[in-house]
């Protein structure tokens, strides 16, 4: 009878961890009155973009002239290869992962992973017609990105994408400017 509760209580945990590691693995979301990009070009996203802005966090904190190089895999996955100089350290710091489609690659809400089956919401919410500036939001108010081809983004549409982050509930003062080197 001990022997059968062990399991039981065994069971019930395995069950419990498997529910959270699903949950958190499955935490791909889009913020509250965010529309991803569609129809979304993924042939002219792929290719380096440098990042202009963001909302710190640990992954990046110190990181300076940071890009990201998105290339398109045979699976349809998209590659993602993300750099930056930890100004801290004084080094280089990088890391590889890989982007999935939400629903298909036609939209611009994507989940990427750094960290094997655990996937967050990456999610091109405004893009210019060339490809050339994008605006993307994380699974929520937390994470956001200014990314552009070049290492300047032009200043009126900086001010269109702030003032869509911040309709949308970010909290854009709290925004880090990245510092790009002038090469």
């Amino acid at each position: 009878m001990i022997i059968k509760k062990q399991h039981i209580a065994l069971g019930i945990a395995g069950a419990v961890v498997a529910g959270i590691a699903l949950t958190f693995s499955s935490c791909v979301s889009i913020p509250k009155g965010a529309r991803a990009v569609k129809p979304f070009n993924v042939d002219k996203y792929i290719g380096k973009w440098y990042e202009i802005a963001r909302m710190d966090f640990k992954f990046e904190k110190n990181l300076q002239q940071v890009t990201a190089t998105y290339a398109l895999n045979e699976d349809n996955s998209i590659r993602v290869d993300n750099k930056g100089f930890n100004v801290k350290d004084k080094q280089w710091k990088e890391s590889i992962g890989k982007a999935k489609a939400v629903n298909d690659l036609s939209e611009g809400r994507l989940k990427v992973s750094f960290f094997g089956p655990f996937y967050t919401g990456y999610n091109v919410i405004a893009i210019d017609d060339d490809y050339k500036y994008a605006l993307i939001a994380g699974n929520n108010l937390k994470y956001l990105w200014l990314l552009s081809r070049e290492k300047t983004m032009p200043e009126d549409v900086m001010k269109r994408y702030l003032a869509q982050a911040k309709a949308l509930g970010y909290d854009v003062d709290k925004l880090v400017w990245t510092k790009q080197d002038s090469q």
